[in-house]
């Protein structure tokens, strides 16, 4: 399953949803469209109220986290912010790609210069084969754990296998009490399509797991309006293992012979029948629980598609109702 067209001809034609729990919400952006705060000590976060990105300024220089080109130059402005208050140098000297994608990083060719690039093997093996300007490859990379340290601060970067991305990494600010993991969790709000168009779903679904496993009390998401918590996090797990049991408990319910009967020799018309009913029998009880708890869930075609995802994942991951011999 993936996103649908809206078939809406005008904003009249668009759907109402339940109201946003005010929980979900961030603080408020200034005129230039972002919001600038201190995370602890001198690390702070940006957001535009979708993205979100991270800078550490120190006596040497700031080192930024992601680059989303939504935020784009307010990144620029969001640093010169800070520094000129506390009176640091404003010259970013080192950026970290958590990974590849575009919508986190297609604002890095903004800062040039001697900047040093630095990201996973793999990323840099991606943004080679994607030739984008606007994503500079990095220069530095690692293949399991890298430790930048610059103006006397510390930071881990560390790989913990593929999740959302094959290159997706942990940046733990172990001064600072602040862990930065990007695109798993959604801080208060459901995760959008497929898994947050995830490639991994057992990493993708094991990665909250690692991610509290470090020590932390700060977590940027890198979406959305606010800062999440260990509570965001745990959430989160619980609402991805609630879709885990309703799949495995649809797709040992529903009996799929007689969509196949219907259709005869029209398979792959048996094969959405039967999967399509799974996954609306799987997802129906996931929507009614978290709308009202995590802003989008009533949102039914995320819930969905990621239902989709997950039961699929159990059908070809682990063999779950396929690994027996069809012809015994």
């Amino acid at each position: 399953m993936t996103s649908p067209a809206s078939g809406a001809s005008s904003a009249a034609d668009l759907p109402d949803y339940a109201p946003i729990p005010r929980s979900a919400l961030g603080p408020a952006l200034n005129d230039q469209r972002y919001y600038v705060g201190r995370v602890e000590r001198n690390l702070y976060w940006v957001t535009d109220g979708v993205y979100q990105s991270a800078f550490l300024t120190t006596p040497d220089g700031v080192v930024l986290f992601d680059a989303p080109p939504s935020i784009g130059n307010n990144l620029r402005l969001a640093v010169d912010e800070i520094t000129a208050a506390n009176g640091v140098t404003n010259r970013v000297t080192h950026l970290v790609y958590s990974h590849h994608h575009a919508d986190h990083a297609g604002a890095a060719s903004l800062f040039d210069g001697d900047v040093v690039r630095i990201g996973h093997e793999e990323t840099k093996r991606l943004l080679v084969r994607d030739n984008d300007p606007t994503r500079p490859a990095p220069e530095v990379t690692f293949a399991d754990t890298y430790t930048l340290e610059v103006g006397g601060e510390r930071v881990e970067l560390a790989w913990h296998g593929p999740n959302h991305s094959p290159d997706n990494i942990y940046i733990h600010f172990p001064g600072h009490d602040t862990l930065m993991f990007i695109d798993v969790v959604n801080a208060g709000w459901v995760p959008i399509y497929n898994v947050n168009l995830s490639e991994d779903v057992p990493g993708y679904m094991g990665a909250p797991a690692i991610a509290l496993d470090y020590p932390w009390t700060h977590f940027i998401c890198g979406h959305l309006g606010r800062l999440a918590t260990r509570d965001d996090v745990t959430v989160h797990q619980q609402y991805i293992a609630d879709i885990e049991a309703s799949a495995r408990e649809a797709l040992a319910t529903v009996d799929p012979i007689p969509f196949y009967m219907r259709y005869g020799e029209n398979a792959w018309a048996g094969v959405k029948a039967n999967l399509d009913t799974v996954t609306e029998r799987a997802a129906a009880p996931i929507v009614a629980k978290y709308t009202g708890v995590l802003a989008a869930a009533d949102i039914e075609i995320f819930t969905y598609t990621t239902t989709f995802q997950i039961m699929q994942s159990l059908r070809l991951d682990t063999g779950l109702g396929v690994s027996r011999p069809v012809n015994p």
